[in-house]
């Protein structure tokens, strides 16, 4: 099914960059029609990451921004048009998914955007606009870790570090609905967040790794560590992790580390590099996928993002992304784009 074409000229607002480290401008510019493959989103939330804000400040290479750019990568929103090749979307279906804000790919701070179908899920009714946007970048990033990278299932003891933070959070309550027994480490502020997620909280300002091991293991370690924070976390990880059969995952695997502590227990590591089918356009399928399992956990009431409540719009997303620069969002900092 597919909707009348827009009018020849038609705009609409948007967020542009023009130079890395440059203001954020609230701008009119086309508005696209979806090509082949593609499906058009009226936006409805996008959600701010740590990355959005390392992207506008020129200090992500990795995602290969070319500017001048619309940022933004996850989304919430309702079909509009869909291209004639594509199924199993119709205008009015509410979705949500990472569909842009690296490489070429149109982000998700402006009124649409016509994104790649594979990319897409139904957005479940039990989860607004805002909370669906708030998820795709950090459930993308948790399940590949988790799921596909280290197989956690039941009857395994889960650390996940950093685990009231983006995708920390959203790791936790996954590993639970998996059938783990989850651990996560963070600072004292944090720990009641932690616990309140159903994970034993550590507290990882007072707590020795050597300590935390012996009292949740017996020594043994943990099957599987997530590492969510990267450096010495990294680190500590190689030394947390069961030996012969654990498995340590990072999503911030950078930098130089020394793997002897990990070698030494004969246990094993993958990194995750959620942005990768963005890129390369390889993989998409599976993107999609996952966040139709976002769904099925949602609407099972096992998924709950947590959500700054301070509210943000088109006009002021500069305020949203010096609040998470600073580090002072309680929660996903998510802007209102329908207005």
């Amino acid at each position: 099914m597919t909707s009348s074409r827009m009018p020849v000229g038609a705009t609409m607002r948007a967020v542009v960059l023009e130079e890395f480290g440059g203001p954020l401008t609230l701008s009119e510019i086309p508005k696209p029609a979806p090509g082949p493959g593609q499906v058009l989103v009226r936006i409805a939330a996008s959600g701010v990451n740590p990355l959005d804000t390392k992207i506008r400040a020129g200090k992500a290479a990795h995602a290969r921004k070319v500017l001048p750019a619309v940022l933004g990568l996850d989304l919430a929103g309702v079909v509009e048009e869909v291209a004639a090749d594509v199924t199993g979307f119709a205008p009015g279906d509410e979705v949500f998914g990472l569909t842009g804000g690296v490489g070429d790919l149109q982000g998700s701070l402006a009124g649409y955007a016509a994104v790649d179908a594979r990319l897409l899920a139904q957005k479940p009714a039990s989860l607004t606009m805002r909370q669906a946007a708030a998820l795709p970048l950090v459930f993308i990033t948790a399940w590949e870790g988790l799921v596909d990278r280290a197989g956690v299932h039941e009857g395994q003891k889960v650390l996940v570090h950093g685990g009231a933070g983006g995708i920390g959070h959203v790791a936790v309550q996954l590993a639970r609905a998996r059938g783990a027994e989850v651990f996560a480490t963070g600072s004292p502020r944090s720990l009641e967040t932690i616990a309140g997620l159903g994970a034993t909280p550590i507290d990882r300002t007072a707590t020795p790794v050597d300590a935390y091991v012996a009292e949740h293991t017996g020594g043994e370690g943990f099957d599987v560590v997530y590492d969510t924070v990267g450096g010495e976390t990294l680190d500590a990880s190689f030394t947390a992790v069961r030996t012969y059969t654990g498995h340590v995952v990072s999503a911030l695997g950078w930098g130089t580390h020394s793997i002897a502590p990990l070698s030494f227990r004969g246990a094993t590591y993958s990194g995750v590099f959620t942005l990768l089918p963005m890129l390369t356009g390889r993989g998409r399928e599976h993107h999609g996928e996952i966040m139709r399992q976002a769904a099925v956990l949602a609407e099972a009431g096992a998924l709950e993002p947590r959500v700054d409540t301070r509210h943000f719009t088109l006009a002021t997303v500069a305020a949203a992304h010096e609040l998470v620069e600073r580090g002072e969002a309680d929660g996903k900092v998510v802007v209102d784009v329908a207005e």
